[in-house]
């Protein structure tokens, strides 16, 4: 009688607990990893990534309203965010070039996704020389003096690399969380198509453009005009946010003149002090565009979209395309 009482017992524990574990795994856990990203434009596109994916724990690491960190400083409250991340989601080509040493000191066992992998990189040009147009040349080995390094860094500001970068933001997304790799992939491909369609748009204005020579603040605009086929002749801010002497400034404004420069786009990262005296001086059209990098804390999903248009609208009104025929 003991013991059919105690086989009847373990029968019925089974029939408790074999559901409960067969409900396991059928629900695949949700994501405890917490998933860091370097500068806004980066964390915008993960955001469009990892949206649905609930347990996922983004982070922004850098403020918002940054824009992109040349010379950056790490805080002590970086590290403490690098030290808890399981996952680092950067820019790359040297846009970070603070973190190595950081990680080494907080996490070095931080597993690190660059998103620029695979994607052809502009050389870093510095433009230097004001008096002569932008390369636009994918060769490497430049030995410019360049914060970034060899490559310039600003893919994010071209929404046919946005696209890129959403593909490898996908890629190691679904690899750290492989439960909620088909939704990464997914949403990957709906926002790239997206980005992709953005994209032609810019390209089609850039083909019934009547004026191309440009002149902007600093480089985060070579892989846009490249698309666009804008010839860039001059930069304000060959050191980003660093103000050009005046014996610069009056080479800029040369080289407006010798190249038939028609406009001068400003940043609101950067005051635009300097660029209105050197435009109203040359006597060209002065406007300013958004590359995205920097933004509200609380931005829309779509925020890179939204500015990406209105950008858009302010290159066709600036610069003057012919109608389409």
């Amino acid at each position: 009688m003991k013991k059919n009482c105690l086989a009847l017992l373990a029968g019925g524990l089974s029939a408790i607990l074999l559901p409960l574990f067969l409900g396991g795994c059928a629900e695949p856990a949700k994501p405890e990893g917490k998933v860091l990203v370097t500068t806004f434009p980066i964390y915008q596109f993960t955001r469009n990534v990892a949206q649905g994916r609930d347990g996922l724990k983004l982070k922004l690491m850098l403020p918002a309203n940054l824009g992109c960190p040349h010379d950056y400083a790490p805080t002590p409250q970086d590290l403490n965010l690098l030290g808890q991340a399981e996952l680092l989601v950067k820019n790359g080509l040297d846009m970070e070039a603070f973190l190595d040493r950081a990680i080494a000191r907080v996490n070095p066992e931080l597993k690190v996704v660059d998103t620029s992998s695979g994607i052809a990189a502009l050389p870093a040009t510095g433009f230097h020389d004001h008096g002569h147009g932008h390369n636009h040349d994918h060769g490497h080995g430049h030995g410019h003096d360049h914060h970034h390094g060899d490559f310039n860094p600003h893919l994010f500001a071209s929404p046919r690399h946005a696209a890129e970068i959403v593909a490898n933001i996908a890629d190691a997304l679904a690899e750290f969380d492989p439960a909620g790799a088909r939704l990464y992939r997914a949403n990957a491909a709906e926002y790239s198509e997206r980005l992709h369609a953005l994209a032609d748009e810019f390209e089609q204005l850039g083909s019934a453009l009547s004026h191309r020579k440009i002149v902007v603040q600093h480089d985060v605009f070579d892989y846009f005009a490249a698309a666009m086929g804008l010839d860039i002749v001059a930069l304000v801010h060959p050191h980003p946010g660093q103000e050009p002497s005046a014996h610069e400034a009056m080479r800029i404004i040369e080289a407006i003149r010798q190249e038939g420069a028609v406009a001068l786009f400003v940043e609101p990262q950067y005051s635009d002090r300097t660029a209105r005296m050197i435009a109203a001086e040359a006597g060209i059209r002065i406007a300013a565009l958004d590359p995205v990098a920097n933004g509200p804390v609380d931005a829309p999903l779509d925020y890179y979209e939204q500015t990406m248009r209105k950008n858009l609208r302010i290159i066709r009104e600036t610069l003057a395309a012919e109608p389409a025929e």
